[in-house]
């Protein structure tokens, strides 16, 4: 199934029902009035809702065109948002640049933070930030969402708790980082809002591209037009989402509608140093990575980072070159 929540001037949108293509849409209040709902309420809706995207899909329902502007995130509001690491290479490529050693223990257990959950941005609007000079970045990354997690669960029991998929961009002020680390208590503001696709669909619907609890097609992310990344989610991810979500649950329950992320997507591409787009490369899902690249090879850094103006679309299509999540498509804006 794919799931959408369209604005209504409520907090949490209301729940709609896409197409497999991404061109029609109904809404399904009477079954489940919201996203969380449907989560809370998984065994009980689940069918319901499967048959209604079945009859949806075989055009035996009249739905609406499909308006990705119309969306929020799949979830306006989560109760949980916590964000992993799990593409070594990206950190390993962050700490080579600073001249910092990597632990082992980077290689066997995952770096993840708690990020804010409660104002998301939606895929098309607007990421409005009050400085330029804070070193605006995107991250391409993917997420899944769980049912009810146990605590001390195992990696067999995290994987049968996948909900939902969906792509993230995961919004970070690269200028604030250092001195907020250096404080030796995580992120905070230099993690602003995130944005989602407008689209989380199940895992059946991505085929035998969802293998091994990991999403096995390339992340596309362009930048003022160009495209930027186009790395592979599947290769060199570390640390698949049934680890990632038996890490986050180590000590606490999980509950449904938890958010779980992958981090930046990045792919080693057989190089110290890989490679961007324009020389054969299948480029990065955010700035902070070539930058890296750039301070290692050349010694500095000369990429900027995001300028008020500045536009990202991030969006990932199957075998045929279809949409499957919608996109991610936003613009950088100052606050007044």
């Amino acid at each position: 199934m794919k799931f959408a929540t369209y604005k209504n001037g409520s907090r949490d949108g209301v729940l709609m029902l896409v197409s497999r293509d991404l061109t029609q849409t109904i809404a399904v209040a009477d079954i489940a009035p919201t996203l969380q709902y449907a989560l809370d309420n998984w065994q009980a809706v689940c069918e319901p809702l499967k048959h209604r995207y079945e009859l949806l899909n075989e055009g035996m329902l009249q739905g609406d065109p499909f308006k990705q502007t119309r969306c929020e995130a799949p979830l306006p509001r989560a109760y949980q948002w916590a964000d992993g690491s799990a593409y070594v290479n990206h950190v390993e490529l962050v700490r080579r640049a600073r001249g910092a050693e990597m632990p082992d223990s980077f290689w066997t257990d995952p770096l993840m933070y708690q990020g804010g959950s409660d104002d998301f941005i939606g895929p098309h609007d607007d990421i409005i930030l009050p400085a330029e000079e804070w070193g605006i970045d995107f991250e391409g990354e993917v997420a899944v969402v769980t049912d009810d997690v146990p605590m001390g669960c195992s990696e067999v029991t995290a994987a049968k708790r996948i909900r939902l998929i969906m792509l993230v961009n995961d919004v970070s002020l690269r200028g604030l980082i250092p001195g907020e680390l250096a404080k030796g208590f995580g992120f905070f503001q230099s993690k602003p809002a995130t944005s989602f696709s407008p689209v989380a669909v199940t895992p059946d619907e991505l085929g035998s591209a969802w293998a091994h609890c990991k999403v096995n097609l390339p992340l596309h992310s362009v930048y003022n037009g160009t495209l930027f990344g186009k790395p592979h989610a599947g290769t060199d991810m570390t640390f698949n989402f049934a680890q990632l979500i038996a890490h986050a649950a180590k000590s606490r329950n999980l509950g449904a509608g938890t958010i779980i992320g992958s981090g930046t997507v990045s792919n080693k591409q057989g190089t110290d140093f890989g490679a961007d787009v324009k020389a054969g490369g299948v480029g990065y899902s955010c700035i902070a990575e070539i930058r890296m690249i750039e301070t290692i090879r050349d010694g500095k850094p000369y990429t900027p980072f995001m300028q008020f103006g500045d536009k990202i679309r991030m969006e990932m299509f199957d075998e045929q070159g279809h949409s499957i999540f919608g996109a991610i498509d936003q613009q950088v804006k100052p606050l007044n």
